[in-house]
């Protein structure tokens, strides 16, 4: 689904080729508008700066540079030598060398806790904790019962299948469909909040929570810069706020990929979508034309 391009400089010659052909060591070019295709360490910079929001969360792009760092055990916004698979250069060009790539990368390391089964919610633990008890107790009551009746001289087939029924009478076979019932009507409460839960099980687990950390990226907010309104200081306003709005169509390096979704700075890309949003898409328009072409 990640399937991306990249130009690579291989025997002297720069080719293109699919990123699902890189191999660490590979010397990859790039530019503002391409997507990392693998984790690149940076050997040369020009006014390189790369969106990291998909990792990160951080809206704003980072300027990155070649230069070494000494620290160690860095997160990973905090590596300013490096471009991590999947995010966007929105400024600049680059020349780096593959070090990682495939699930290695820091995205794959992602995809791969998702491959991994849900941990089991705090209800679940104790369930079955409860249930490995139970069964030791009947077990050993069970037991106990036919040992007395042998010892007493009863026959030991009939105290036999009495220890079975005793097993299966005190096994409580109701019990998960009363945690179910009672998952259910909680859940039908959360509703009425208009709070939607998905698992009945999550019903207990955020009843036991006392703290919600959450990143307001994507949730309180959207991850994207927006511009709500232009002022032009002069004495003569509108003439001024059209060369306000002709300087932000003409300086910026946004451009437009093949799902018409903006590429670039994000604050460029804030003032272009304002202009589209004032004169009705015309400039998005002239934008595609002249990214086609």
């Amino acid at each position: 689904m990640a399937a991306l391009s990249a130009s690579v400089l291989r025997e002297g010659k720069t080719t293109s080729i699919d990123a699902k052909g890189l191999v660490p060591g590979d010397i990859v070019l790039m530019e503002s508008g391409n997507k990392v295709p693998a984790d690149i360490r940076l050997l040369e910079t020009f006014s390189f700066k790369a969106d990291e929001s998909t990792l990160t969360g951080e809206s704003v792009s980072i300027e990155k540079n070649a230069k070494p760092i000494d620290k160690e055990d860095l997160i990973t916004g905090d590596i300013f030598n490096m471009v991590f698979k999947g995010t966007n250069i929105t400024n600049g060009r680059a020349t780096g060398i593959v070090v990682r790539t495939g699930l290695q990368t820091e995205l794959g390391k992602i995809a791969s806790l998702l491959q991994t089964g849900e941990p089991k919610t705090p209800l679940q633990i104790r369930m079955a904790d409860f249930s490995k008890k139970l069964s030791y107790i009947i077990l050993a009551i069970c037991l106990l019962l036919f040992s007395v009746g042998w010892m007493r001289g009863e026959n030991p087939m009939d105290m036999l299948l009495l220890s079975i029924s005793l097993a299966v009478a005190a096994i409580p076979e109701a019990l998960p469909a009363l945690i179910t019932i009672a998952l259910a009507r909680g859940s039908a409460r959360m509703v009425k909040k208009f709070a939607l839960v998905r698992k009945l099980p999550a019903v207990e687990t955020l009843g036991s929570v006392n703290f919600i950390c959450s990143d307001k990226t994507g949730t309180l907010t959207q991850n994207k810069m927006t511009v709500t309104q232009t002022f032009a200081i002069s004495e003569n306003h509108v003439e001024n706020e059209s060369l306000l709005h002709l300087c932000m169509a003409l300086n910026n390096d946004v451009q437009i990929d093949s799902t018409n979704h903006y590429i670039g700075d994000p604050t460029e890309i804030a003032l272009v979508d304002y202009l589209n949003k004032l004169h009705h898409d015309k400039y998005c328009s002239q934008l595609k034309t002249s990214t086609q072409e």
